[in-house]
């Protein structure tokens, strides 16, 4: 089968980098050219591959450079922060917006709300080491009027809701694809329009099986892996067999 000419570049850029720590300047698409005697177009996909593949990281106006490793996961019924606080990283978050608004059609559904009922929106920008690498955005099926205070104080939603309101996320589903990140989440984020997004849909509910949060979030690509572990229960049947 035949290679094709930037996949052999996207390898040896990979044995380039290989030795270098998190942060290291990548040489310029034209000093890699020179390097590796083909085009600058050729270098510039092999490139585009390693940013989606999470191995460089683009900065505007400022170069490429190597990329973090990939270290995040989300765990079942665990809050963003509790995940990355665990891995060792220094979860925040920035607050773009806390409102109120009516929910009807497909919100109150996911809600578990009649239509008409007032709702709360809380839009966040998540951080790990002051680095955005998540847009959020939360809907609870009540208004809670100290929001914005309490999440300044707590840090994370589901802590809030514990505290304030005694009400704890029992079970959760969610619903994970891939999207690209379109032009507002890309400014938000700081990437380029297109990168590959994993965007999670979360429904949580307490133990008496009433909505708590519905929640989309975006997060990068190349900054984010999932896990998920479980132990598969099989019949005696089938486990004789």
């Amino acid at each position: 089968m035949k290679v094709p000419k930037y996949y052999r570049i996207k390898e040896a850029i990979l044995e380039l980098i290989a030795d270098l720590t998190p942060g290291s300047a990548v040489p310029t698409e034209r000093e890699l050219a020179a390097r590796f005697d083909t085009s600058r177009t050729t270098v510039r996909q092999a490139i585009a591959e390693l940013v989606v593949d999470g191995k460089l990281v683009r900065t505007q106006g400022s170069g490429t450079f190597v990329a973090q490793p990939k270290m995040m996961r989300v765990r079942p019924l665990s809050s963003f922060s509790q995940d990355l606080a665990m891995d060792g990283w220094r979860p925040g978050s920035v607050v773009l917006d806390i409102s109120e608004l009516v929910a009807d059609g497909e919100l109150a559904e996911h809600l578990g709300v009649p239509s008409g009922t007032l709702v709360q929106r809380v839009e966040r920008l998540r951080t790990a080491f002051d680095e955005p690498i998540a847009h959020e955005v939360a809907h609870l099926p009540r208004v809670l009027p100290r929001l914005a205070e309490q999440l300044a104080e707590y840090g994370s939603l589901y802590r809030t809701l514990r505290e304030e309101c005694d009400t704890v996320v029992a079970t959760a589903e969610d619903i994970v694809e891939t999207v690209l990140a379109d032009p507002v989440t890309a400014d938000l984020l700081g990437v380029d329009t297109g990168l590959p997004m994993l965007r999670v849909q979360r429904t949580g509910w307490d133990a008496d099986g009433h909505v708590v949060e519905w929640t989309v979030s975006s997060f990068r690509g190349d900054r984010f892996r999932f896990m998920s572990r479980q132990r598969l229960d099989y019949p005696d049947a089938v486990r004789a067999s």
